[in-house]
């Protein structure tokens, strides 16, 4: 078969060049056109409701909202688990599915489930909704507004009725976050003193000021020949109007609302606040679809704000663009990438052409790099892959790979013809071409097959690390398929094109002329000492074994994205005006970091946000830019010293942690927190949760390398704890319900209307006065409702207390959970979370009734390296059955494993040079290397068996000598060019964009080196010992 398509190729050479030409072609305009992004998905499957429940306390929302969404949601088909926040007004519930499944039909399904809980939630409970389906890097960009001129109201409006519809309504968007700025109402503010002096109660007030708006069809009139719609617009004009609207009539005196109220233009209750370069502003966090295109929609993001710019710079307001842009991070991993791949590709040209000394081979070579990773990126968006930097890694790493098929291929052809000119009666061309192909052909096929199936276990990893590093396998085994076909077609054709009718000197090209006789000399010294040497080589191969369990693990390295967050969080309680206060002292101290181009910091959370942060919690979004590696290091450390108080003075009462943002997203992936370690604490006493929780977090603090502990959900937020007396509420004809909802309106907030101001929609809204809201004592004096001539207030039928309340109540599952984060450094991923767990066990007592729960990175890394070596042993068996079906024979099939551990030795050595850390990166780097450098072994054992069977050469020492010196131009030829190729990639570890591939480049190319020169010297000394072969019989 192989051999009918050499030979078709040959034949129709022509159309064979002429397809390679379509496909460069197409898959330049492919990669144009292709979607770029940081990473390939790794979103979890979730679906994430909210559900506003204004004016409830943690604990309502708990008890009377998320419960019942809990218990409804239970038992659907592919759950794992639900997670869920209750804080003061909002209920966000998480259901998170196992991998693999339709997010769109688990969406639905939800659906149905909570569609029939609407007339069991709360009076004044809104309806859960379902928050809009983000990527897994979800943010795409980052902006800023402050002005000098106009107030924090002004550019609230404009961010809420012109910025951001315009961002919406970019293709790829799905929501944007605003946090900052005050949102303006129409609020009636409440004077009490006026409300007892005037014998109104508070929810009279209400009920009068909602018949104050309106706009309703009112139906139609029909004439002879019109057809008139009725539409009454009650809508008050200007803030009058509703001052002169009347609550009661009393013996002919009219009581107004401007009687007992302020009308007035004010800002809302906020729940977040936020700065720029420590100037108050507005901050928008625009976040991206799910599977929508970063890079493309970064850009078309910056076109819609450029259409705004004039607009803006009109309005006395400064725009700050690029607060964070996760494309800054692609371009810069893309650029760095693709010089890696160009001076790869200088490299592998000018070994080809040093080896080979022949510009036309060198070419034909030099070809399956451009058609092989091409064709590979068009199969890769037909399964409408992005192009992400694990793609681009994956087709990096296979750069010098791809060319290996066409070396072996060509050279041999290259000899065969040298050899074919000095015959007394010559081939023909294309006959010494289609010989000289096959001959090592099926070698080849059996080398790039046990290659791709090294890379299969890749495809197999489950949870994130799949999500990752599956593209990367897919793009490397699609691009070394690909060299195998350009290598029986083109490269056939191509050389019946190129190399024939021309003159080819008989002799070797000066570098291999150069190098085989003192390669012959070489291995004859070694098998004269073959005893020392194989023991020296035994030693040198089990030091490097036995430090192999000595290194330091880690899940993901540090990634270098141009951009850190950093979190500040407080005292429980802290006001946002507080928080903002403090973190502008912290953003002037990083801001004079060398290096730091802005800091924004937002406080709390954004009302279309689904995170529950409370008003003492803030993060700061720190953009650095297009900085090397070595320089991103020492921002991060200045940043650290800025935050621990080693610069620019101490911020008591804080605490902080700093990292980047992906590498935050990926921890919540697989944790459901920013943090690489996890304790879930379980229980139903929510204050045994918290004394279990400190006990825990006491514990860490005493594990070296710990940092950054954070309890989830502390207590002691202050309240004020309203509890009714209930048979003096009954005694009054009153209902609890009542109750509360005039302290819910009286404090937070009632909206009573609209009005319409072109596009804007403004809420009216009664409200206490600003200056009573603030004060504790106004609360008792609170009219609740007429009863008669008198006024029952607050205090008459309640007891008010201050007491240390909780803002956040976590669940899991449908059971109450405290939980515990920690960071690390300096220490071994595993060996941390094995000391944290010893530490926690033997010293952490816990409350009757609680248990808990270890989750962390550690366990994901463990899990990917089981499903690594298990399916590595898989791939072993059909590496061994396509190795004896290509020697079949055992012994030898056996001798040539030993490259493994050669192979081994040298990845050892360079994760020795480069730090000792072992990341799956490296891992996977190690499984990789493997199955490449195989290949040079079956080349050279395929050879000798050529020679021995079918050319019938004896098999003795000079047989060994001659196969091992004919193989060498292309074993030092594909080791080269392999290595070589990666070079660049594994020079630049640690730069933005390498992080991930360069250790895997770095051991790779360390592999190759020890197992490129043990393969030449041991291999064939071994196999003149032990190997067996024997001519094939001729009956």
């Amino acid at each position: 078969m192989i051999a009918g398509i050499v030979r078709n190729s040959i034949k129709y050479a022509g159309v064979v060049v002429t397809l390679a030409i379509t496909i460069v072609s197409y898959g330049l305009y492919t990669i144009s056109n292709a979607n770029l992004d940081v990473f390939p998905e790794f979103s979890p499957s979730q679906v994430v409701l909210q559900i506003e429940a204004p004016g409830y306390s943690s604990a309502s929302v708990e008890k009377l909202v998320t419960q019942p969404i809990e218990n409804a949601l239970m038992g659907i088909p592919d759950l794992e688990n639900i997670r869920s926040q209750s804080i003061p007004g909002l209920s966000v519930v998480t259901v998170i599915f196992k991998d693999g499944g339709d997010v769109y039909l688990n969406r639905q399904v939800v659906g149905e489930r909570i569609s029939a809980l609407g007339s069991e939630m709360p009076r004044g409970v809104n309806a859960p909704t379902m928050t809009p389906l983000t990527s897994s890097a979800s943010t795409v960009l980052g902006i800023g507004v402050t002005s000098e001129k106009r107030s924090l109201a002004d550019l609230r409006t404009l961010v809420d009725w012109t910025i951001r519809p315009h961002l919406m309504g970019v293709p790829g968007i799905a929501e944007v976050n605003v946090f900052g700025g005050d949102v303006q109402q129409w609020q009636i503010q409440v004077d009490l003193q006026k409300l007892e002096q005037s014998d109104v109660s508070f929810q009279d007030l209400v009920n009068a000021a909602q018949s104050a708006t309106g706009m309703v069809g009112t139906g139609f009139i029909t004439t002879p020949n019109q057809h008139l719609n009725i539409q009454l617009d009650g809508q008050p004009r200007a803030l009058r109007d509703l001052e002169a609207l009347i609550v009661e009539s009393r013996a002919g005196a009219k009581i107004r609302l401007g009687d007992l109220a302020k009308i007035v233009t004010a800002p809302a209750p906020s729940i977040g606040a936020a700065s720029i370069d420590a100037k108050e502003g507005v901050f928008l966090m625009v976040q991206g679809q799910l599977g929508a295109n970063t890079y493309a929609v970064t850009q078309d993001l910056e076109r819609a704000i450029s259409e705004l710019a004039p607009l803006i710079e009109r309005e006395d307001v400064t725009l700050h663009e690029n607060l964070f842009r996760p494309a800054n991070f692609i371009e810069t991993a893309v650029k760095n990438v693709q010089r890696d791949v160009l001076i790869g590709s200088a490299l592998v040209i000018s070994i080809l052409f040093l080896f080979l000394y022949n510009a036309r081979t060198a070419v034909i070579c030099a070809i399956a790099m451009p058609v092989s990773l091409l064709s590979a990126v068009i199969v890769l968006d037909a399964l409408d892959i992005a192009l992400n930097v694990m793609v681009i890694g994956g087709l990096a790493i296979a750069l010098g790979e791809v060319v290996d098929d066409a070396i072996i291929d060509t050279e041999n052809i290259f000899r065969r013809l040298r050899l074919n000119q000095i015959l007394g009666e010559p081939k023909k061309l294309c006959d010494v071409v289609l010989e000289a192909s096959v001959e090592v052909r099926s070698s080849v096929v059996y080398a790039t097959f046990i290659v791709v199936l090294a890379f299969v276990p890749l495809l197999t990893l489950s949870g994130i690390a799949g999500k990752l590093f599956a593209p990367l396998g897919l793009a490397y085994i699609f691009a070394i398929l690909a060299s195998l076909v350009t290598a029986v077609t083109l490269t056939p054709a191509l050389s019946y094109l190129l190399l024939g009718g021309r003159s080819l000197s008989a002799d070797d090209p000066p570098a291999v002329s150069w190098l085989r006789p003192r390669y012959e000399n070489l291995l004859k010294w070694f098998e004269q000492k073959f005893v020392r040497n194989l023991t020296l080589t035994i030693v040198f191969i089990i030091s490097g074994i036995c430090v192999f369990p000595l290194f330091s693990g880690e899940f993901i390295p540090a990634l270098k994205e141009g951009h850190y967050i950093a979190h500040m969080t407080a005292v429980p309680g802290t006001s946002e005006r507080e928080s903002l206060r403090v973190g502008n002292r912290v953003s002037r101290a990083l801001g004079e970091i060398d290096g730091v181009e802005s800091v924004a910091q937002w406080v709390g959370r954004s009302k279309n946000g689904a995170d529950t942060f409370g008003t003492h919690y803030s993060e700061f979004e720190i953009e650095i830019g297009a900085l090397g590696g070595d320089e991103q290091g020492r921002v991060l450390k200045e940043i650290r010293e800025v935050l621990s108080g080693e610069k620019f003075g101490t911020f008591p009462g804080l605490s902080f942690g700093v990292n980047t943002f992906l590498t935050e997203r990926i921890e919540e992936t697989v944790t459901g927190y920013a943090a690489p370690f996890v304790v879930t604490i379980y229980g139903a006493d929510l204050d045994s949760l918290d004394k279990d929780a400190l006990k825990v977090s006491a514990a860490l603090n005493r594990v070296r390398g710990s940092e950054d502990i954070q309890i989830q959900a502390p207590a002691g937020t202050p309240q004020l704890d309203i509890r009714l007396r209930h048979s003096r509420v009954s005694a009054l004809g009153l209902t609890p319900g009542e109750v509360l909802e005039v302290v819910g309106a009286a404090y937070d907030g009632e909206v009573v209307g609209q009005i319409r101001k072109g596009n804007r929609v403004v809420d009216i809204v009664v409200i206490l006065d600003g200056a009573l809201r603030k004060d504790v004592r106004s609360l008792a004096k609170l009219p609740v409702k007429k009863m008669g001539d008198s006024i029952i207030q607050l205090s008459d039928v309640a007891d008010i207390n201050i007491v240390g309340g909780r803002y956040k109540i976590l669940h899991s599952d449908g059971r109450r959970v405290q939980t515990v984060t920690a960071k690390f450094s300096g220490r071994d991923l595993v060996a941390f979370e094995q000391r944290a767990k010893e530490q926690i066990l033997s010293e952490v007592a816990l409350s009757p009734g609680n248990y808990l729960v270890f989750s962390g990175t550690a366990e994901s890394e463990r899990q990917a390296k089981t499903d690594l070596v298990v399916h590595s042993l898989l791939a072993g068996i059909g590496v061994f059955i396509f190795l004896y079906i290509a020697f079949n024979q055992l012994h030898n099939m056996a001798i040539t494993f030993l490259n493994l551990p050669f192979a081994l030795i040298g990845g050892v050595i360079a994760v020795i040079f480069s730090g000792g850390w072992l990341s799956l990166g490296s891992l996977v780097g190690f499984v990789t290397l493997f199955g490449i450098t195989l290949r040079n072994s079956i080349m050279l054992v395929s050879h000798y068996q050529h020679l021995v069977e079918v050319e019938r050469v004896p098999w003795n020492f000079d047989t060994v000598v001659r196969g091992a010196s004919e193989r060498l131009p292309s074993i030092l030829m594909t080791a080269l060019v392999t290595g070589l190729g990666l070079l660049p990639l594994a020079l630049g570890t640690g730069e933005p964009g390498r992080e991930i591939e360069g250790p895997m480049a770095t051991i790779i190319v360390g592999g190759l080196f020890t197992s490129t020169v043990l393969n030449l010297l041991v291999l064939p000394t071994i196999l003149h010992h032990f190997g067996r072969f024997q001519a094939l019989s001729l009956d």
